[in-house]
């Protein structure tokens, strides 16, 4: 089991920045992929990045790829998502999660509770 649990988020104006973190407990949190992911109102959860156990390789979704960075940090076992230039189409729930390296939810077993993230104009 691994338990994971959110922070960061928040009201933000557009162009600003936020740091989200994701501090996981349980299983050993070395040997798995980390992924975020967000849901906005009305639409699907959709992918946003993801990290390899070692930190070593990442993978963005289009729409975020040179504004948010992920990272990890194994002796805190926490990942965190960097996201920077918000816009207003950020908006949404982020969940962490664990589980294989993939862009699809469906490789992850583990999901954090999510945490707002609202970027206004």
């Amino acid at each position: 089991q691994v338990q994971l649990v959110e922070s960061g988020g928040g009201l933000v104006q557009i162009g600003g920045s936020l740091r989200l973190s994701c501090a996981a407990s349980g299983r050993s949190f070395r040997s798995i992929a980390m992924g975020w992911f967000r849901q906005a109102p009305g639409k699907e959860r959709e992918f946003v990045a993801v990290i390899s156990w070692s930190g070593a390789v990442t993978t963005y979704a289009d729409s975020v790829k040179g504004r948010f960075t992920i990272s990890r940090d194994n002796a805190k076992n926490t990942v965190y998502l960097q996201m920077n230039s918000l816009q207003v189409e950020d908006t949404a729930v982020y969940y962490c999660a664990a589980g294989r390296y993939s862009t699809s939810r469906y490789a992850y077993d583990y999901w954090g509770q999510g945490t707002q993230v609202t970027v206004s104009s």
